[in-house]
């Protein structure tokens, strides 16, 4: 991914465009400019397994997601801090790879 690449989808979101991307995505929550969604798993081992496989991807694209891990649970917040800590279409791009790894399992 070149520079430019890295930067298209930086704009921040108005919560008119974070409530329209959000229909896609069930669970997923707008909050303080924030979007977030709780995942729970069968053990804490899938919880490590899939925050491995995702860090390869954030790394990647340079987005790194707050995650918070309770055991067999794991709340991923995603926003922005290099625009202030907004909500940009990055953050979902990281939603989606999230979800795509849930469920793959």
């Amino acid at each position: 991914m070149n520079e430019e690449e890295k930067n298209i989808d930086l704009r921040v979101l108005n919560e008119e465009e974070i409530e329209e991307r959000l229909k896609d995505l069930s669970g997923w929550e707008y909050n303080n400019n924030k979007i977030s969604k709780e995942f729970k798993f069968p053990a804490f081992m899938d919880v490590i397994n899939l925050i491995n496989k995702l860090a390869f991807f954030c790394e990647k694209i340079d987005h790194h997601p707050d995650m918070h891990i309770f055991y067999k649970r794991v709340v991923f917040e995603l926003t922005r801090y290099s625009v202030g800590g907004k909500v940009t279409e990055r953050d979902f791009v990281v939603a989606r790879e999230i979800e795509r790894l849930f469920k793959k399992g």
